[in-house]
């Protein structure tokens, strides 16, 4: 059976150009391509990407 997820993306995504993101769990994130959703996933876990998160705030200051 598949898993089922529900997916998101930031309310900053215009016309499909960013990820989807979705909270599989409380041992993983999986991220998709918008443009690409039957391309495959990455995933990571909570903490991993939480620091990412962080991370690319910063490149906005």
């Amino acid at each position: 059976m598949a898993e089922m997820v529900n997916w998101r993306t930031s309310t900053y995504t215009k016309h499909e150009s960013c990820v989807e993101v979705a909270d599989a769990g409380s041992t993983k994130v999986m991220v998709r391509d918008t443009k690409d959703r039957d391309g495959g996933t990455l995933t990571f876990s909570p903490a991993c990407w939480a620091g990412f998160v962080e991370f690319s705030k910063t490149l906005n200051d």
